[in-house]
């Protein structure tokens, strides 16, 4: 992915049978090739979010955010006290393991994304309060967004609940990403907007690419 000259990748904990062992060895290499990264994190529990940023995560993309709530409890998790009740952890590997200064863990921790996916009628209902509560960046799912809503992924009413979203984060001032299946569709959503994308997944692609093969030898 780092060759393919992608910006960031996300690590996934919630789709995924991954344990953060393995996790935390993506990380590694990500970091040693400046490759950008968030943990999709498999619950909001706080320990998913503390450990994921102490394996050297860039941040966090928290998925089925629907309320303040949610979103508030995330933010804290994230954020060393006096703005949150993070453990502090230097000698991690976002803490360089104590061979830097304190200062240079707490900065790290600053810099740490917290993004919320919207995925439900009541997360664009709330869109604007989950913002409020200290979020770095709103993260639209689609499918899971259509499915909760009953309609179609090419329907108006997705249409328009995906630009809710994004009209609340460009109103106050942050970034809003959104998941694409492929690159064409990907520039699109940009061009419509939005800040960045999610253009597919290793599994994904790794079917795709056996299912060309076999249909070009088949042929």
């Amino acid at each position: 992915m780092a060759l393919a000259k992608l910006d960031l990748v996300v690590v996934d904990l919630e789709h995924s049978p991954m344990s953060m062992e393995s996790a935390a060895r993506l990380l590694a290499m990500a970091k040693a090739l400046g490759l950008g990264t968030l943990v999709r994190i498999p619950a909001h529990g706080y320990e998913w979010i503390q450990r994921s940023l102490d394996a050297g995560a860039g941040g966090v993309l928290v998925p089925h955010v629907d309320t303040r709530e949610q979103a508030e409890r995330a933010v804290d998790a994230a954020r060393f006290p006096p703005l949150g009740s993070r453990g502090f952890g230097p000698t991690t590997r976002a803490g360089d393991w104590a061979l830097e200064s304190t200062g240079t863990y707490v900065r790290n921790s600053e810099e740490a994304a917290v993004v919320v996916q919207i995925e439900s009628s009541a997360g664009v209902e709330n869109v604007r309060e989950i913002i409020d509560a200290g979020v770095d960046s709103v993260f639209v799912g689609p499918a899971d967004l259509s499915v909760a809503m009953g309609v179609r992924g090419d329907s108006t009413e997705l249409a328009h609940a995906r630009d809710a979203v994004l009209t609340a984060a460009k109103d106050r001032g942050i970034s809003c990403g959104i998941a694409s299946g492929d690159g064409s569709s990907a520039k699109r959503l940009i061009s419509s907007g939005f800040s960045y994308a999610v253009v597919g997944n290793d599994a994904t692609m790794l079917g795709q690419s056996a299912q060309r093969m076999m249909a070009d030898f088949l042929s």
